[in-house]
């Protein structure tokens, strides 16, 4: 599908997420204040400059929707050579993630508080990510609302033109139908190949386990990780 197109479809999106912003603990709010000026990436135009965001050529990760920004943290405390970006719409999990970052000396990751699927569309550039990252989704359980979904053909090929050659989709959810519904899409592209024998990978080593996914296995629900190359 052409970028034309890709973007005409999201011109007008429905949209994936909740917005639930709820209330700033105090580290929450005073890492708002002190450390988004050094870490956080404002809304504008033009396409991001990682080397010059980064000051480096080393690869980078993009997580889409990080949550209270635990794992991602985790992630950049685990590879202080590769480069993150933190999507969120949720401003705690900002905060969170931004005193995460103050706390742990961490100085990969930057954060931004945009809707995602703008970002990508409109200021990430074509073949500048070497991974992308979505943990734990909004399943959107009822059928009327499987169409909010952020895990759409047109959502797919925008990361495929996104990614690097090689680069990695990687997704995972606790919501068994969702799983399905990934693992059919993500088999029917023809721009992505699955890093195991099925849709289905085993959960990596390096991908921490989320407040989320421990919260969906205390409800008994399994864990899918899906992991597909862009080819």
């Amino acid at each position: 599908m052409g970028e034309e197109k890709i973007l005409k479809k999201f011109m007008r999106p429905v949209r994936s997420f909740v917005l639930r912003q709820g209330r700033l603990t105090k580290s929450q709010a005073i890492a708002l204040k002190n450390e988004w000026p050094v870490y956080g990436l404002n809304g504008g135009e033009g396409g991001l400059d990682f080397k010059e965001i980064f000051g480096n050529n080393s690869s980078v990760t993009l997580e889409i929707g990080f949550g209270d920004g635990v794992s991602l943290a985790s992630m950049a405390a685990q590879s202080p050579e590769k480069n993150f970006l933190g999507i969120e719409v949720h401003r705690p999990g900002v905060g969170r993630l931004l005193h995460l970052i103050k706390v742990n000396g961490l100085t990969n990751v930057r954060v931004m508080d945009e809707d995602a699927v703008e970002i990508i569309q409109n200021r990430v550039q074509k073949n500048s990510l070497d991974r992308v990252q979505l943990f734990f989704p909004d399943p959107w359980h009822k059928k009327r609302h499987n169409k909010r979904r952020i895990v759409q053909p047109d959502f797919i090929a925008l990361i495929a033109s996104r990614l690097k050659l090689g680069g990695v989709f990687h997704l995972a959810t606790d919501w068994e139908p969702y799983a399905e519904h990934m693992a059919e899409l993500m088999l029917a592209s023809g721009e992505f190949k699955s890093l195991s024998k099925g849709a289905y990978s085993p959960k990596p080593s390096d991908r921490p386990t989320t407040k989320f996914e421990n919260r969906g296995i205390r409800l008994g629900h399994g864990v899918w990780d899906l992991l597909f190359e862009k080819v």
